[in-house]
């Protein structure tokens, strides 16, 4: 596992009841993983992840069940370095970031944006943002 001091890859987490959203970022070479899991497979697949991309560092939103979250994944590994970062506006900015990687086809796209819901969840979106946040104060 790579240093805690200064990771260049780490794993964002959007902390939810049912399902999580996660994303793996690189410092320089931005979002490499997107996924939405059940929460109940979410130790698994932090697990599977951080040791693919050999990182121990994960930024976990203080929203939804992140206590519950938290617990889990150190019960799972004593190893992870966790951070617990203000999770404000990052559901509106994923929804942007959706629609800028997506855009509309056909016929939604003479439909404004603001009156669209994603056709997805957008927790894994909201995961790379917590992750970028964290990455850019360091």
């Amino acid at each position: 596992m790579q240093s805690s001091a200064t990771p260049c890859t780490v794993i964002g987490i959007d902390p939810g009841r049912e399902k999580c959203g996660i994303a793996v970022v690189h410092k320089q070479k931005g979002i490499l993983t997107l996924a939405v899991v059940p929460t109940t497979s979410l130790a698994t697949a932090v697990g599977d992840l951080a040791a693919r991309y050999q990182t121990s560092t994960i930024i976990l939103g203080n929203g939804t069940s992140h206590r519950e979250v938290k617990a889990a994944l150190e019960m799972a590994a004593n190893s992870y370095t966790i951070h617990v970062i203000d999770e404000a506006h990052t559901t509106e900015q994923a929804r942007v970031r959706y629609w800028t990687e997506n855009p509309p086809q056909g016929l939604r796209r003479l439909i404004p944006l603001g009156l669209q819901t994603p056709p997805e969840p957008v927790d894994a979106y909201v995961a790379a943002i917590l992750a970028e946040r964290w990455l850019m104060r360091r």
